[in-house]
């Protein structure tokens, strides 16, 4: 019995698939595979590639925080973003990267103000890796399902 996939966000559904096999999904506890007949489970997700692993290959995506629910075989995502491998703009994602490093590279600000400022570059860094390997790891279609956390 496969698992149904549901990957949403605020703005739409990402993805809605019947023949999942698994799910492979980064949790802020660390990575998880979720498989047929798992027991029901809620956790936190964190910033990662996703995997839903099909009998015609694997589909992958980028995850940025958000929730993931399993109650009978049905898995629910509820992704603060998520972007498919294919919608993945590698340059767009490597800019943002280079910007949130000079940022980061710049001089520590000890005000509240600049410490908030530090956080988003840090969170805005760790989001275009995340892009830029999953955009990379996935250029071609049915590529094998990777499992180390980004």
């Amino acid at each position: 019995m496969p698992l149904h996939l549901i990957v949403v966000t605020a703005e739409r559904t990402v993805l809605d698939r019947t023949d999942v096999q698994r799910v492979i999904v980064p949790t802020t506890e660390g990575q998880i595979t979720l498989l047929p007949m798992h027991a029901p489970l809620m956790a936190s997700l964190a910033i990662g590639e996703l995997v839903a692993v099909t009998p015609t290959g694997s589909e992958a995506m980028a995850v940025h925080g958000g929730f993931v629910q399993i109650v009978r075989d049905t898995v629910t995502i509820l992704a603060d973003a998520a972007e498919r491998v294919e919608d993945i703009d590698e340059e767009r994602a490597e800019a943002a990267r280079a910007r949130a490093q000079r940022r980061l590279a710049g001089e520590r600000i000890t005000t509240e103000e600049g410490q908030v400022d530090l956080l988003r570059a840090r969170l805005s860094m760790e989001r275009a890796l995340v892009r830029v390997k999953v955009r990379r790891r996935r250029r071609g279609t049915g590529a094998p399902a990777m499992t180390d956390r980004a």
